[in-house]
């Protein structure tokens, strides 16, 4: 198994550039692989004839259908493989991605079935080469800490995951994993220690209590948790393939970490560690290599979400790169000579936010903005009562006014329950008083506008 790296070629963006010159600044990385979130067929196409090992993906809402039928299931693998292969290095075919980090919608106990029938397709296609599989986010466990005490998640483990494995392990497949080290430290910034996150810290590290394993890097912890896990349900021997990694190198005001210099160290350190020879592996796996394939190939500005979400891209839509980086690990950490700039986003904001209509959205899809304003207002009561026309926000009577009143009012009232300023891309935070622009509201009283039904002018 070849430890360089590959990349995940996301396609949420409509500023994007083609399949063929997207391929070519594959190839510029020097990537191993690229992971598809579908079988787009130009993008097959383009990667004709390359050298680089191929994923491709069927939706999510495809797997009720190929779960209930292998005739289903043969279709789509004649039509979205077997036309390309194997000119198109395709070696791994995908289930779904991280069907069982969201609700059950129908889709948990159809993804076994479905991934066997995938297997039974390429068979009857003589498509020996491709493994199928499915990537998980991280919380499929339950229990991830220590991380010799690794467990899944008690709702999928039994019914989901050991016949899961047992498919992975009778057909020589791997453990698919989207592995984020930003996202736990994020989220606990006082106690996770951010160079222990990015794989350079020299003077941290942890020992499990119960394993007796020593850790230098938050990364090494999370596999080896669902190592960990797989054990416990009796497969301790399933090779691991990292489906994602990656750091956002830029994000909304108030997000903790996101910058390019952060992106950078991990990024490279990632590579360095993964393409590593001899192997490195991990302390409950010393040794063994890990295929990976780091997110994403481009800045994909139409994704939900918060702003971290639109820049995890090793390149910007134009094709130029966020920062230097090799996918072949020959580059030492020394070789890269362009200088980082400092990063300014390690310590929380603590300043004041508003959510408003994204500056670089000024030409924003009018009839996407006015269902992203109706949404807003129907979600709170009041929320949009001073826009109504005589309302003390109602002038000026444009879209883009009315709209971030709206996005801002509304996460004033939900942030704390979980909503976010994203609105599938149309807003943003801003730490600039929106007053400074002219505006006539009071916005960073909106919340007190929901409750005692006025504004406070300037």
């Amino acid at each position: 198994i070849s430890s360089r790296a590959g990349v995940n070629y996301g396609q949420l963006g409509n500023n994007l550039p083609s399949p063929a010159t997207s391929v070519e600044l594959i190839k510029s990385l020097r990537a191993k692989r690229v992971k598809l979130y579908d079988a787009n067929p130009k993008i097959l196409r383009a990667l004709k004839g390359t050298d680089i090992q191929v994923s491709v993906m069927i939706p999510n809402e495809l797997i009720p259908n190929v779960s209930a039928s292998q005739s289903f299931s043969d279709r789509w693998v004649r039509t979205n493989v077997v036309p390309f292969y194997p000119s198109t290095k395709i070696r791994y075919l995908l289930v779904g991605n991280e069907i069982l980090t969201n609700p059950d919608v129908g889709t948990w106990f159809n993804l076994v079935p479905a991934m066997r029938r995938v297997k039974l397709s390429l068979r009857k296609f003589r498509l020996h080469k491709v493994k199928v599989g499915t990537p998980h986010a991280t919380n499929v466990l339950e229990s991830s800490f220590p991380p010799s005490n690794g467990t899944f998640r008690s709702d999928i483990a039994v019914r989901v995951i050991k016949p899961m494995l047992q498919f992975l392990n009778r057909t020589r497949s791997f453990m698919f994993l989207d592995v984020y080290p930003y996202f736990p430290w994020a989220a606990e910034p006082s106690n996770i220690n951010l160079d222990y996150a990015l794989f350079q810290a020299h003077n941290v590290t942890y020992t499990d209590p119960l394993s007796n394993l020593t850790y230098t890097n938050l990364f090494d912890q999370i596999v080896d948790a669902v190592v960990f896990a797989m054990k416990r349900l009796g497969y301790p021997g399933i090779r691991i393939f990292i489906a994602e990694t990656g750091w956002p190198s830029a994000g909304d005001v108030d997000q903790i970490g996101a910058s390019i210099y952060n992106a950078a160290v991990y990024n490279r350190n990632a590579v360095k560690k993964l393409t590593a020879k001899p192997p490195i592996g991990t302390p409950a796996r010393p040794g063994v290599v890990i295929p990976s394939i780091l997110f994403a190939l481009f800045n994909e500005n139409q994704k939900g979400g918060p702003g971290t979400e639109r820049h995890f891209g090793l390149l910007y839509p134009n094709g130029t790169a966020v920062y230097e980086i090799d996918l072949s690990g020959q580059t030492p950490l020394s070789g890269y000579k362009k200088p980082l700039p400092p990063p300014t986003t390690n310590e929380p904001y603590k300043g004041e936010l508003w959510c408003v209509v994204a500056a670089e959205e000024g030409s924003a899809n009018e009839t996407a903005l006015a269902e992203a304003l109706s949404w807003a207002c129907s979600q709170g009561k009041g929320i949009c009562d001073p826009l109504q026309p005589g309302g003390k926000c109602s002038k000026p009577d444009s879209l883009s006014w009315h709209a971030s009143y709206a996005f801002s009012a509304y996460w004033a009232q939900f942030k704390k329950l979980g909503g976010t300023c994203s609105f599938n891309g149309l807003a943003a935070l801003t730490a600039k008083d929106p007053s400074k622009l002219g505006l006539l509201c009071n916005w960073t009283f909106a919340y007190l506008v929901l409750l005692a039904g006025c504004l406070f002018p300037w």
